[in-house]
């Protein structure tokens, strides 16, 4: 594996990277990154990758999750980043890649071989695409014109990853946040709105159908299709208190004697990263799957032991059906109304195994929330979030708990008691509020609300730091300042 990673490594030293900014980028200048990334990224979003004549539903998901738009160019979107992330992760706390993220030449090795694994992943989910045909369909005239198309799609649909690789770089070193994270905000943002305008002018199922009918049951109809608007309203809300959580620590400075301000510690401690990864695992492992599992209708898999077993892709839906797979994918209503969704819900059942659809969003939601936890601490030993490293950082900054004498070591020895915990129940706990929200049909997903939520709590307190809404009043006035 050390070879293999050396040669990697020699492979990202010959490509392109963003450099780091020579002095920190003013506000403006942030302002102007975050806004030129997000306009790239609605372009891509919004273009059609030539050679591409369908677009197939079913896919809510996992394009929330991965801020991709099923046959555009950003069909696979930030999943090898993601991916690729997640890969390394493993292979490191397993053992299996020598390397100590707590050494900065290490993590810069280890960042640079994430961008190389990126790249390759985007090229692999791309043929996965376009071979499986999940999500869209090649324009079979144009097919027939050029037989070298599928490769030509592929290419197109890997180059949009790699430009979001390079984006995401561009956001961290000289915008706002993380570009990941801007990404999955703005792509269900989007989301919300187009099924939110959907709902209330769409010509089935919407505000203006239901009370055009006329009739007693009108009103109550129209109110019940807003029901989806509603939900999303209390997931909000709900993330916003949820964020508001914290542990508060009692810190002195060295130099400031009598003076005692609080180390604040967030219940979500790693804030939304476990579930991104959780969630980009899931839905990785449902379209890896998807792939190689046999495509057949519920009769022809009543007597394949593969499809029965572990599962296979319903033709009609496109998705995972049955089998140990299937209980690990995530709840799809598939557009339904909200009382449909929860009939689903209730009394639902896979055609094979009959399998309840409450065991299945049972199973996905303990699943989600124990895998949150597992990329919580990851992500706390490779972001130097865990005890020892945030113990030498106030250290570093003549920094002590009162009390206790300066010590490093006593320092982290306290610190342990409360970020160990919190990043365990922290992580679980927002894998679990997000299964729960996607349980309830929500606009944008449940798990997508959470995240844009998050996300935006945690732009909005970097800008706040920065002071940039004393320097732009307008913009403070956006947000009720």
């Amino acid at each position: 594996m050390g070879m293999i990673i050396d040669f990697l490594h020699s492979v990202a030293k010959s490509l392109p990277e963003v450099k780091n900014p020579e002095r920190p980028p003013s506000a403006k200048e942030r302002l102007l990154w975050t806004g030129l990334a997000l306009v790239l990224f609605f372009l891509l979003y919004n273009v059609t990758a030539f050679g591409i004549r369908h677009q197939a539903g079913g896919f809510d998901f996992l394009q929330t999750i991965t801020a991709s738009r099923a046959g555009s160019l950003l069909t696979a979107g930030i999943g090898p980043i993601v991916l690729a992330s997640i890969f390394l992760q493993l292979f490191v706390g397993a053992g299996l890649i020598k390397l100590n993220l707590q050494d900065k030449k290490d993590k810069q090795k280890f960042h640079e071989v994430q961008k190389v694994v990126a790249i390759l992943l985007a090229f692999l989910e791309a043929a996965i695409f376009v071979v499986s045909s999940r999500g869209f369909l090649i324009d079979p005239n144009l097919y027939a014109q050029f037989p070298f198309l599928p490769a030509l799609v592929i290419l197109q649909i890997a180059l949009g990853s790699v430009i979001m690789l390079y984006l995401d770089e561009i956001v961290s070193k000289y915008g706002i946040g993380s570009g990941i994270s801007l990404f999955i905000a703005a792509g269900v943002s989007f989301q919300i709105f187009s099924q939110l305008a959907l709902l209330v002018f769409g010509p089935n199922n919407s505000v203006l159908a239901a009370l055009s009918g006329g009739g007693a049951t009108a009103l109550p109809d129209a109110l019940l299709v807003l029901l989806p608007f509603l939900f999303t309203v209390i997931v909000f809300f709900v993330v916003v208190y949820a964020e508001g959580i914290k542990v508060e620590i009692p810190i002195a400075f060295e130099r400031m004697r009598g003076f005692v301000p609080k180390l604040p510690l967030k219940y979500f401690y790693v804030s939304n990263i476990p579930v991104i990864f959780a969630s980009a695992l899931l839905i990785n492992v449902e379209l890896i799957a998807g792939g190689f599992l046999p495509k057949l209708s519920p009769e022809e898999a009543q007597d394949n032991f593969v499809a029965k077993y572990i599962g296979y892709v319903d033709p009609g839906t496109n998705r995972l059906s049955d089998g140990l797979l299937y209980l690990i994918t995530p709840i799809a209503s598939g557009g339904l109304r909200t009382v449909d969704h929860f009939n689903l819900l209730s009394n639902g059942k896979t055609p094979v195994n009959g399998i309840p659809e409450w065991v299945h969003a049972l199973v996905y939601i303990l699943f989600l929330a124990l895998s949150s936890i597992l990329f919580g601490i990851f992500w706390v030993e490779t972001a130097n979030m865990d005890a020892k490293s945030v113990a030498n950082q106030l250290t570093e900054a003549g920094m002590q708990i009162p009390g206790f004498r300066r010590d490093p070591r006593m320092l982290e020895s306290i610190l342990n008691k409360h970020i160990f915990p919190l990043t365990v129940l922290g992580s679980f706990s927002v894998g679990m509020l997000a299964g729960i929200a996607d349980l309830t049909g929500a606009l944008g997903t449940g798990t997508g609300i959470l995240l844009t939520v998050s996300i935006l709590y945690r732009m909005y307190e970097q800008m706040e730091q920065m002071k940039m809404f004393e320097l732009y009043p307008t913009l403070g006035k956006m947000v009720g300042q």
